[in-house]
């Protein structure tokens, strides 16, 4: 029978603004068991007073846990999970994912942000959110649909790239600020060292495709998921799949180079998968798949490509 654990936030579950290979797993569980991992957000300077909660164990991070480079991203992980080699993929069944605190923030920061010149004044937010209503009292007197998400979900990368910052997403997933990765999706995942090593956090309360000012509502959530290894399937990109849709994605610095890697993924997909040719799911790429512009504030850019389920129902 498959088993549930769970993975608390603190100091030592926590790495702060980056992934590396030689960081050692807090956990290890096997193929096809559940995970419950609390994660947590934000620098001293976008905590708000009280009476806002915030877990306490954000402050032991902020106190112990030295920060890479300037990313902001506090992760909580890696998991392992036994039996995952390099070629391998973990399959990342997003089963929950629930709030846990009452306040996220949005920050504009001078010289970041897809309009990087144009706010040189920089501001926070900080933004209250109601769990039972589930939406985002924005204090201009707009009321945002709370649909939570990670931000960052990821494996460890290649040993010999040693430390890679959050902010950017690779092969190996990371910060991948894709909307669309809510309960009840999936995300797959090329492994790159034995046992995967997962980790995640960025959570976020709502965003937009494009993220332009630079975040979403950065919040801290818990996620349960199921981590189940792909044997057999082989990936060079993140791809992802929620009930209606199958979604390929694409990093680069060049928006045009992002976009051409999340179609060159869609076509192999279909040609790999439906038994297509690559003229034959070219052509469907453009009559029938939408590719939408996922952040272009994460210095690699993404697209990421949304193929409906019910073209091959």
């Amino acid at each position: 029978m498959p088993k549930s654990h769970y993975l608390a936030a603190s100091a030592d579950a926590c790495h702060w603004g980056y992934f590396d290979a030689a960081r050692p797993a807090q956990i290890t569980i096997a193929s096809g068991d559940e995970v419950t991992i609390d994660t947590l957000t934000g620098p001293p300077e976008m905590v708000p007073p009280k009476p806002f909660h915030t877990p306490p164990e954000l402050f032991a991070v902020h106190q112990k846990n030295d920060r890479f480079a300037g990313a902001p991203h506090i992760l909580t992980g890696p998991v392992a999970v036994e039996g995952a080699e390099p070629g391998n993929v973990l399959q990342v069944d997003i089963l929950d994912i629930k709030l846990r605190q009452d306040w996220g923030f949005n920050l504009i920061r001078p010289l970041g942000g897809t309009l990087p010149d144009e706010f040189p004044e920089g501001r926070i937010l900080n933004i209250p959110l109601d769990a039972e209503k589930m939406i985002g009292r924005l204090p201009f007197g707009v009321d945002i649909p709370l649909k939570p998400f990670f931000g960052i979900m990821g494996v460890a990368p290649p040993k010999n790239w040693g430390r890679c910052t959050s902010v950017i997403p690779r092969s190996f997933g990371g910060n991948i600020d894709n909307k669309q990765l809510v309960a009840g999706t999936t995300l797959y995942l090329p492994v790159h060292v034995a046992g995967a090593n997962f980790s995640c956090g960025d959570g976020h309360g709502a965003q937009g495709d494009g993220e332009v000012c630079l975040t979403a509502i950065e919040t801290a959530l818990q996620g349960k998921f199921r981590l189940t290894v792909r044997k057999d399937m082989a990936l060079k990109q993140p791809r992802a799949e929620t009930p209606t849709h199958v979604i390929t994605m694409g990093f680069d610095t060049s928006l045009d180079r992002s976009m051409e890697i999340a179609l060159r993924e869609m076509i192999d997909y279909l040609v790999e998968t439906k038994n297509m040719t690559r003229m034959d799911a070219y052509t469907l790429c453009s009559v029938g798949v939408d590719f939408h512009v996922t952040q272009t504030v994460n210095t690699s850019k993404g697209v990421h490509g949304m193929l409906p389920k019910a073209l091959f129902a």
